[in-house]
């Protein structure tokens, strides 16, 4: 660990010839020479800043006299306060000028460790006590694991085990190998070790450190038991599908998930009964409306479903939906899981991006783990899965992942038995300094600094979102250039509920845009939003994913004769090194994670501004767009990025794409086997890839999912549909699109393209197998017959 720093705040300069001066400053010396950097500070507002920007700080000496910021009050008690909301248990020694300790506020003694009278004990007492202090803070700051780790790494033992590469000696004997260990270095590869090393506890038998890091995020997640999953949110949503429901049994699935989820299914043999999430006029996917979620809708999906008829039971055991929505909707939690527990005993919130919820006030009750005893009393509480990419929005390495479970009598969760479905999708060979990383990024959430963290994240977003409103008022009042610009999906006025006053929301008080919920609700019939069916404070946007707009559509789907496509919007960002998440037909998404700065933001709408110059004055592509030109020469050379915009543009309005998306998400396919039996005929014989002219009528034999918007459109034991039917016509326009604009093309899972014509190929059933699986047969039956086929 990097040596510690020490951050002293007083009032007395380091050259000035005062007695304090000089003992303060034979006081630093003296905690240097213990191994501790010093920070001097004379002010409040810097304190501050060191404290903001200084995450290494191991221990604090303030003076209660320091100068504030403003006239309210001593600088030391903004101090102490800002230490409070930033580090937990950071030991802070507070230096006093004389007998005043009566006249402090009763807060403070439980702020500090310790108090220093500079002239009345020597300086290298007062060091001590600091630098024992500071560094008893640091022994304590590492979380179970990644403490275990580092103190076996500092044993420097010999590797007797796997992996071959015993610590990194075996790259040392290779020269690309050197060059690999060069560029990781020895840390990694020492760290990562063989499950054989006992000290480090087992990730399946979560024992030692590694079972005390799952029950300490366990504590500080929320969760009545929490497992740490090194494959990523995608094999948490398998595993937690697979132990809660089986072959033949019915699971309600939100259409709006991840397909991870709808993998799980496969695996499992369970019946999907769908349940369909609204959508506004951009195409992107709301919650599930609270009408599709009440038990009479859920029995009335049930009974029009072909599968559910043949399951083993009519009552679905299993419910999965996306929170937060890969758009940032965010449901009432409780409100949700009252609504589903008519209908399911077992509720699995999937919470990819939705890790960092519980600490902040902003999101209370809009996460899992907030549906517990105190907030949903009674036997009629589900059980609750959450599951986390805990690397996607906290500080986890990449596949970091954790299921939190909250088990309720209804569906009891036996551990041993839902640790059986974790071990058949883990793995025996974790990487150590992964799950390292989950302990860390626990730890960085606990107590005030995970609060500090995702306040900043907050506060950066609404000062982006302000900007980009703001930005947009001044081109159109400077009269100066054409009056369009980006905008940012959100609400247009707020209303702060202290006197009701109704604000614009550039002019909101930023306070109130980050601790007041309702600023972000998704009111009924709000034009912003654009989703139906909405009831109050039912969903919520989170501030943190910010969706820009592009001018062309709106949220109703009313499109403008003029459009920038966002495709070719976010190409140019790339250029610039700015990757976004999502890109919609007319929107695109950004994250605001832990990571974003003032300077990353400030690139963003910088970069936003150079592309309307550029594309006011129809800038030629081999300038604004080189690498797509160099690619596809004839089809782009000489044309300007204006004209192709609204190339792009005029064809998306003819083809009335994103009507023809909303119809296909919408309008589900008819389900006519289950996905595991066409996964089976997959593997072993029984599927072709065709174009989409000889679709209509087949049966889907794999999943088609469609970047954008990454859901899938298609499932396994889905019918095509007709030629004119929603699904057919939305592919066929998607196909389309990207034949005739090379190099802006849909990433389609599931789809692959005829190297001869580029037109799309889909697996479908072969027409005798679709045959012999859509006879209707009892489960029971068809698990007989399908077994005497194998067995021939």
């Amino acid at each position: 660990m990097a040596e510690g720093l020490v951050l002293l705040a007083v009032e007395e300069r380091p050259e000035d010839g005062s007695a304090a001066a000089g003992q303060l400053a034979r006081i630093a010396e003296a905690i240097r020479e213990s191994g501790l950097r010093v920070r001097w500070v004379v002010s409040a507002t810097d304190a501050e800043a060191v404290l903001r920007t200084e995450a290494g700080v191991a221990a604090a000496v303030v003076a209660w006299d320091l100068p504030a910021a403003t006239g309210d009050g001593p600088g030391g008690a903004a101090v102490l306060r800002g230490i409070g909301r930033r580090f937990h248990n950071l030991p802070v020694f507070l230096v006093m000028a004389g007998e005043g300790l009566r006249e402090l506020p009763l807060w403070v003694s439980q702020s500090v460790v310790g108090y220093v009278w500079p002239l009345e004990d020597t300086p290298a007492f007062i060091a001590g006590r600091i630098a024992t202090a500071a560094r008893t803070y640091r022994d304590n700051l590492l979380p179970p694991f990644f403490k275990a780790l580092r103190r076996f790494d500092d044993a420097h033992e010999y590797s007797w085990h796997t992996p071959a590469h015993s610590g990194g000696v075996a790259f040392l004997k290779s020269p690309v190998g050197r060059a690999f260990h060069d560029y990781f270095g020895e840390r990694l590869l020492r760290s990562d070790l063989s499950i054989s090393v006992e000290e480090l506890g087992s990730l399946f038998e979560h024992t030692g450190p590694i079972g005390e890091a799952e029950r300490n995020a366990a504590r500080v997640f929320g969760s009545d038991r929490t497992y740490f999953v090194l494959h990523g949110d995608s094999t948490c949503n398998r595993l937690v599908g697979h132990f809660s429901v089986t072959g033949d049994e019915i699971a309600l699935v939100d259409r709006n998930c991840h397909k991870s989820v709808l993998h799980g299914l496969v695996v499992s043999g369970a019946r999907p009964v769908y349940l369909v999430p609204t959508r506004n006029g951009y195409g992107l996917a709301g919650p599930l409306p609270p009408a599709e979620i009440a038990p009479e809708s859920v029995a009335a999906r049930g009974a029009a479903s072909v599968l559910a008829r043949d399951a083993v039971s009519t009552r679905p055991q299993y419910a999965v939906f996306t929170n937060s929505t890969y758009d940032g909707l965010c449901y009432d939690a409780v409100a949700a899981a009252r609504a589903f527990a008519a209908s399911t005993p077992r509720l699995h919130f999937d919470e990819a991006w939705f890790a960092y919820a519980r600490f902040h006030p902003l999101y209370a009750g809009r996460y899992g783990m907030s549906v517990d005893e105190e907030t949903f009393p009674g036997p009629d509480r589900p059980t609750v899965f959450a599951t986390q990419s805990t690397h996607k929005l906290l500080a986890a390495l990449s596949q970091g992942a954790m299921v939190h479970v909250r088990p309720a009598p209804r569906a009891p969760v036996e551990h041993d038995r839902f640790n059986e479905a974790l071990m058949m999708h883990g793995t025996t060979s974790p990487l150590y300094p992964m799950i390292a990383s989950l302990d860390v990024a626990t730890a960085m959430m606990d107590g005030p600094q995970g609060r500090w963290l995702i306040d900043e994240a907050v506060s950066e977003a609404i000062r982006f979102r302000q900007e980009m409103v703001r930005i947009g008022r001044r081109i159109e009042a400077a009269g100066d250039r054409p009056p369009w610009f980006f905008g940012v999906w959100q609400p247009d006025a707020v209303t702060d509920p202290a006197g009701g006053e109704r604000l614009p929301f550039d002019e909101a008080p930023p306070e109130l845009l980050r601790t007041e919920p309702s600023c972000w609700h998704l009111a009924p019939g709000a034009d912003w939003h654009g989703f139906p069916g909405l009831t109050e404070g039912y969903c919520m946007l989170d501030p943190i994913k910010v969706t820009l707009t592009c001018p062309g559509l709106d949220a109703t789907g009313t499109m403008g004769e003029q459009g920038i496509p966002a495709r070719a919007l976010t190409a140019y960002l790339t250029t610039r090194g700015i990757v976004v998440e999502k890109t919609d037909s007319y929107t695109a998404l950004v994250l605001f994670s832990m990571g974003i700065t003032k300077g990353k933001w400030g690139t963003l709408l910088d970069a936003l501004m150079d592309f309307k110059d550029l594309y006011d004055g129809d800038a030629p592509l081999e300038r604004v767009l080189p690498g797509l030109v160099a690619a596809h020469p004839g089809r782009y050379a000489g044309r300007g990025l204006r004209h192709l915009c609204q190339e792009m543009h005029d064809h998306l309005r003819e083809a009335r794409l994103v009507e023809l998306l909303d119809a296909a998400f919408q309008q589900l396919p008819e389900p006519v086997v289950p996905p595991q039996l066409c996964y089976r005929r997959l593997v072993r014989g029984g599927t072709e890839r065709i174009p989409l002219a000889d679709a209509p009528g087949r049966v889907a034999a794999a999943m088609v999912t469609v970047t954008p918007p990454g859901i899938p459109v298609l499932m396994p034991g889905e019918s095509v549909g007709r030629q004119d039917g929603p699904l057919l016509r939305y592919l066929g326009a998607l196909e389309a699109f990207d034949r005739h604009f090379p190099g802006f093309g849909s990433e389609t899972h599931g789809v692959t393209r005829a190297p001869d014509t580029g037109h799309y190929l889909i697996e479908c059933l072969t027409p005798d197998v679709q045959a012999g699986l859509t006879r209707t047969t009892a489960p029971s039956q068809r698990r007989g017959e399908e077994s005497a086929e194998a067995s021939r």
